[in-house]
């Protein structure tokens, strides 16, 4: 059996497994824990409503009731509170020796000393250097360590640059008689990132727009953090160009503006349809004005399909040339005509405002090849009419006997 952590809480196993593994030689057998959890608000410690009595230097005394009685840095408020002001405080342990609950408050990160800090505690670590396990972190003078795994809420590859940063971390071990702690930046950020979620979810609507991260680049689209919930840019709704690979517009980390299309809530997860073409006009409505059905106009072969080719024929707009428009002998395959990426001439047949469709023609450029319209006969002409129009002239020539 492992032995209990000694300074209180078990340790969570599989934490116990990263910590050794990015140690190596520094052997932490005496933690402790049961399976994991999920961290809850302020990693897992209670919060509860208690009334400001007293501002005493640096401390904020607060009364919970006639048997409970807890203080709370004054640097963990914005301004001095008013006496009697009915507020929340998460209580971060009691010290025994005063019979005194510890508090803090929420969102204020603890510049503690070495001796008050206790095991589930947010403190402030400043981020002194990297080894291939982790963080190198200084704790009022006291190195502690964090794992790669706890850095962040997803793999942060270069983590060199937290070096010179101070974070807000939860202390996970402490060892004071080894003079060792570890720590979590990890679990303050899913704590942070399910109260955001808790709160945008409570009034999330379908029209509402946010400034995101893209958390993920797959070839169906591109998952997107609104701020604490990550919704799904499918690929058909990141542009009203035709997008081939979704990372040729985004990658990683970058930051967008999205609409929210559909919410879920039926689903666990709740799924989030999210949109980004549908916050930039619609390219079809602008440039169709400008096209006339008849009109001549150059374009580039974008796809070749089975059943003809599509033709970009100006920004964000394409139309389709049917195969039984591409050439007036028949054909089997558009590439025997074009190629993708080749420019060519087109007449606009048709433009359909309501399904966006707009019918082209390669064929109808060149006229029919059989009339000599529309730019001639594109058969070679008959020797024997070459002579009758030397002999005769270029008028047209009539038959018949006398």
């Amino acid at each position: 059996m492992q032995a209990a952590n000694p300074e209180g809480s078990p340790m969570d196993p599989a934490l116990e497994a990263e910590i050794e593994a990015a140690l190596g030689e520094m052997s932490i057998a005496d933690i402790d824990g049961p399976p994991a959890k999920e961290p809850t608000t302020r990693g897992g410690r209670p919060e509860r409503e208690g009334t400001v009595v007293q501002v005493r230097g640096q401390d904020v005394l607060v009364e919970f009731g006639p048997r409970a009685s807890g203080v709370c840095p004054l640097s963990a408020f914005d301004s001095p509170p008013a006496l009697g002001a009915k507020l929340t405080f998460t209580i971060e342990r009691r010290d025994l020796d005063d019979d005194l609950l510890i508090l803090s408050r929420k969102g204020s990160i603890s510049k503690a000393k070495w001796t008050d800090i206790a095991q589930g505690q947010v403190i402030e670590a400043m981020c002194t250097s990297t080894n291939k396990g982790g963080l190198e972190m200084d704790v009022s003078g006291h190195k502690a360590f964090m794992p790669a795994g706890q850095v962040d809420l997803r793999h942060i590859p270069d983590l060199s640059d937290f070096v010179g940063k101070k974070l807000a971390c939860e202390v996970m071990e402490l060892d004071r008689g080894r003079d060792r702690m570890v720590l979590s930046r990890r679990s303050v950020l899913y704590a942070e990132r399910k109260e955001k979620r808790d709160t945008l979810m409570a009034t999330l609507q379908t029209g509402q727009s946010f400034d995101g991260v893209v958390t993920s680049v797959q070839q169906y689209g591109v998952f997107v953090d609104i701020g604490g919930v990550d919704g799904l840019v499918h690929v058909s709704d990141m542009s009203w160009d035709r997008v081939k690979n979704p990372s040729d517009l985004v990658k990683e980390g970058d930051a967008v503006r999205v609409q929210v299309l559909k919410v879920d809530l039926e689903k666990d997860p709740p799924r989030i349809g999210l949109g980004m073409k549908q916050l930039v006009s619609d390219p079809f409505t602008a440039a169709t004005g400008d096209l006339q059905e008849g009109a001549i106009v150059s374009g580039t072969v974008t796809k070749l399909a089975a059943f003809g080719a599509f033709v970009k024929i100006a920004e964000g707009i394409e139309g389709l040339v049917h195969i039984s428009e591409m050439a007036h002998k028949r054909i089997s395959r558009p590439n025997q005509v074009v190629q993708e990426g080749e420019v060519v001439e087109v007449k606009i047949l048709k433009i359909d405002p309501d399904t966006k469709r707009i019918g082209l023609s390669i064929k109808q450029t060149t006229g029919d090849a059989g009339s000599g319209e529309g730019g001639g006969s594109t058969r070679p002409e008959d020797p024997a009419i070459r002579k009758l129009r030397a002999k005769f002239g270029d008028g047209p020539l009539k038959g018949g006997i006398g």
